[in-house]
């Protein structure tokens, strides 16, 4: 497989880490996140399964392979492991490119990294500051999603009962074992309890961060 192509970028960044079951809110509480900063810092916002869809529709200048690839990846449901973790940086380092992602400024990772392997990786592109965990029961991601509570499922392909339940069941086996992995590692560690309707305003309150 072609490598990504050389970029122009900032040194790695220091990043926060969201962790929650699809349809817990991560993405609402990125984009707010990305919108308002935290503590007079620039925040941006990546959503790697958002960005994902971008190059299965070919807005990042990426290798036909990796394309195809990722277009696979999406149509299976698969995770990226770690002989693919050339894919995810080269996605990062697009983002970051496209975005003129400064060194001073705090990126907000949503899905990425997806289960310890990757994490590993993942801290040679980024230093994970904080964490900050969406915990919620399946009834309530199944609820959350039916009534679109963030804003944020307009459009979505993948919210069958069924796609639903593959997903919830690989987090619960490869993601959220990663609040383990990080509390060991001493990084600070937030568990916010997502309800139906808890919007990404609540999320922000809940965490009492610097505005």
């Amino acid at each position: 497989m072609t490598g990504p192509p050389t970029m122009s970028i900032s040194p790695r960044n220091e990043a926060i880490l969201l962790l929650g079951p699809t349809g817990s809110g991560k993405t609402p509480l990125g984009g707010l996140l990305a919108a308002r900063g935290l503590g007079g810092r620039r925040c941006v916002h990546f959503d790697f399964g958002a960005e994902l869809r971008r190059v299965a529709a070919g807005a990042h200048a990426l290798p036909t392979a990796t394309v195809a690839f990722v277009q696979r990846v999406l149509r299976e449901g698969l995770l990226l492991e770690n002989e693919s973790f050339p894919i995810a940086r080269a996605v990062f380092d697009a983002f970051r490119a496209e975005l003129r992602v400064a060194p001073a400024d705090l990126v907000v990772l949503n899905g990425l990294p997806r289960h310890a392997g990757q994490a590993r990786d993942v801290a040679t592109i980024a230093d994970i500051v904080l964490v900050v965990a969406l915990e919620c029961s399946a009834a309530t991601v199944h609820a959350r999603i039916r009534r679109d509570s963030g804003g944020d499922r307009a459009g979505r392909d993948d919210d069958s009962v069924g796609e639903v339940a593959k997903k919830l069941a690989i987090y619960a086996a490869r993601t959220e074992p990663l609040l383990d992995h990080y509390r060991r590692a001493g990084v600070p560690c937030r568990v916010v309890s997502v309800g139906v309707d808890t919007s990404a305003a609540d999320v922000l309150e809940a965490l009492a961060l610097p505005g």
